[in-house]
């Protein structure tokens, strides 16, 4: 195993962990999946049947953009999850890890007419960058995977309308705020509608304004690493065993 591949092994493990932490696990479904560099386009994916706090390094299996399990592995993938991981992987190179959750507030948006408005803080940054991809039931069918990769388009985040959040990056970090981001929008979009207030609407030129700020403060690098490092060092207090 290459240096390279052993350290992207830590991330996503440490990212898995965080995820469990913030609450966004869900039984032994979902996943988190990073590309491995290489002509091979191998990605890393959850071993099926193990919670997120149980997901160490060693325990994360290699697959290939068919879904095959690459070399020995101690456990099996759910193939019923893959579809979406495989399509995105494939047609999008720019993408190095991609991230898919059945939270609350993120489910309650997906579920809702209108789906995630920009008239809040965390909404108005990711204007005009959540793609929406129309339900087609559970997500095992080959031929979904040509419109799920056609809704995306070009943009990092996506709405699976009466589904879920996902999530894009170029690195896990990256991955993981821009669901941060995601996930904090339609939590307070939530709250905010269940006090029967109307809401204070965004102006077109500052939502323009504000995604323009967000794009200036990246200045073009994968965004997140501080503060995906910062919940790293959090959860090597808790429990450092993801390292293995």
């Amino acid at each position: 195993m290459s240096d390279t591949e052993q350290k992207l092994r830590v991330e996503l493990a440490a990212c898995y962990r965080i995820f469990d932490y913030l609450g966004w696990s869900e039984l032994i479904y979902n996943h988190i999946t990073v590309k491995l560099p290489g002509p091979e386009q191998h990605f890393l994916i959850n071993p099926y049947g193990l919670h997120y706090s149980e997901v160490t390094a060693s325990k994360l299996v290699k697959v290939d953009l068919d879904g095959n399990v690459i070399g020995s592995a101690l456990y099996p993938v759910n193939r019923a999850g893959i579809v979406i991981h495989t399509a995105i992987h494939a047609a999008r190179p720019d993408v190095h890890c991609i991230a898919h959750t059945h939270t609350t507030a993120g489910m309650a948006v997906a579920c809702s007419q209108g789906g995630l408005r920009a008239d809040n803080f965390y909404s108005a940054l990711l204007n005009n960058h959540v793609a929406y991809h129309a339900f087609e039931g559970i997500t095992v069918m080959e031929d979904e995977k040509k419109r799920l990769v056609s809704n995306l388009g070009n943009k990092s985040l996506m709405i699976l309308e009466n589904h879920g959040l996902l999530s894009t990056g170029r690195s896990v970090a990256e991955a993981f705020v821009n669901l941060w981001g995601m996930e904090r929008a339609c939590e307070v979009q939530t709250l905010a509608d269940s006090t029967g207030q109307p809401g204070i609407q965004i102006s077109d030129a500052i939502l323009a304004k504000s995604e323009h700020l967000a794009a200036i403060q990246s200045m073009g690098e994968p965004a997140g690493q501080l503060e995906f490092e910062a919940f790293t060092r959090l959860i090597e207090k808790i429990d450092p065993s993801y390292k293995t």
